[in-house]
């Protein structure tokens, strides 16, 4: 078996899709604009530096679905989905996931971001295999 890995941000799309979800979420009013850029800032300047605590940024990233409950999560996400991340699907990741496809490679995702935002990603992207995060219900 051949596998063909892929990273999905600013690789298959040409978005950070945890950054564009926050982004998505302030919109919906789940979070104070400054507050929130401020310490998302402060999380990305912590990664380039190689000192990110995971555990304290999935805490930040994922408050906002604790606080609202899947159900209300996962219908943003469906708007997300259609607002934000369809649109950024280009032609071109398509067909390169195709070469790999009929070249009968098994196509995966790996990324740091969480399984709740990139699972329906994979799907929409036709990959059915992903490497994420895994959040505990």
């Amino acid at each position: 078996m051949r596998l063909a890995l892929f990273d999905l941000d600013h690789t298959l799309l040409p978005l950070d899709s945890d950054y564009s979800w926050g982004q998505f979420t302030i919109g919906l009013g789940w979070h104070e604009r400054e507050a929130f850029t401020r310490a998302n800032d402060r999380f990305y300047e912590q990664y380039k530096a190689g000192t990110l605590d995971i555990a304290e940024y999935i805490g930040f990233t994922t408050q906002a679905i604790v606080a609202r409950g899947m159900a209300v999560a996962q219908a943003a996400h469906a708007r997300f989905m259609t607002e934000v991340i369809a649109p950024a699907i280009r032609p071109e990741a398509l067909a390169l996931l195709q070469r790999h496809r009929d070249a009968g490679d098994t196509l995966v995702i790996v990324t740091a971001t969480n399984a709740f935002i990139t699972r329906p990603i994979a799907t929409a992207l036709g990959v059915e295999h992903l490497i994420a995060i895994e959040l505990a219900h």
